[in-house]
């Protein structure tokens, strides 16, 4: 991978990130202060959010320190699993606040089913994006073994040499 191609992506991830951060400060905000028109500070929908930037967090998180496994040439390694397993769980508990807010938003939409049809549709994809994760993780697992095992006839090799 190339140095543009691993600036670009950590410059979105950071953008991204303090995207997040924003959105959180501005919720925690909103929950710590009490509204002019008494409503309740704490709703469904401030709280989906919090969770779900928490998702989009741990996956950044995750992509960053493959990124660097990748630029020292180490994700071929065991350790690379735990990151990916964290992005597929980021992913899996993304399409779980999608799905609450299409839960949160159905009541609304009684007039116009589709829309909570597109939505749950929308979760139906995000899950999908876990499941083509999961795959490639089955690729790095397989490519780790072959590493794995090159190294090793490579040892064979240097003491028959």
């Amino acid at each position: 991978m190339g140095k543009l191609t691993v600036r670009a992506l950590r410059a979105v991830l950071v953008v991204v990130l303090a995207g997040t951060v924003f959105v959180q400060a501005g919720m925690v905000w909103a929950l710590a202060t009490k509204p002019v028109d008494g409503s309740l500070p704490l709703t469904p929908l401030r709280v989906i959010t919090i969770l779900g930037m928490v998702s989009v967090q741990v996956a950044v998180v995750c992509v960053w320190r493959l990124l660097a496994m990748v630029r020292r040439g180490t994700v071929f390694s065991h350790a690379a699993f735990r990151y990916v397993d964290g992005v597929i769980g980021a992913i899996v508990a993304a399409s779980l606040v999608w799905f609450s807010v299409t839960a949160v938003n159905a009541p609304g939409q009684r007039e116009d089913p589709g829309v909570t049809v597109i939505m749950a549709g929308i979760g139906l994809a995000i899950l999908g994006v876990a499941l083509l994760v999961l795959v490639m993780r089955t690729l790095l697992v397989q490519a780790v073994a072959r590493d794995v095992e090159a190294a090793q006839l490579r040892a064979e090799l240097d003491e028959v040499i």
